[in-house]
């Protein structure tokens, strides 16, 4: 009698950690989303321009020619032509600086 209560005992013992670890779900990882692209802006004066390609000078900084990537997202405006002054909003995606906005700046 001693021994089947010591078995059952023992047999309780072992099972009750096994259950309880058995009925805790295991959290499921978050999705993590990708980072979004830093903007930036500069201004200069327009190069060149082309369908695809934006090219500006800088009067000051340690990058006095900056060239943009322009696609069908890229808002634009004004009249953007070469010697006119620009602000361009941008991000960089890899080694790229792609145009999200150009603007033409008015004259003083």
């Amino acid at each position: 009698m001693l021994k089947v209560r010591t078995t059952l005992l023992l047999g309780a013992l072992v099972l009750a950690p096994a259950l309880t670890l058995a009925q805790t779900p295991t959290p499921k990882p978050k999705p993590t989303a990708a980072p979004a692209a830093a903007s930036h802006s500069t201004t200069g004066t327009v190069k060149s321009v082309d369908a695809t390609t934006l090219t500006i000078t800088r009067p000051s900084g340690t990058v006095k020619e900056m060239t943009f990537t322009i696609n069908d997202a890229t808002k634009k405006q004004g009249a953007i032509a070469a010697g006119a002054s620009v602000e361009v909003r941008y991000k960089t995606e890899g080694k790229t600086n792609v145009a999200t906005a150009v603007t033409v700046q008015k004259k003083k």
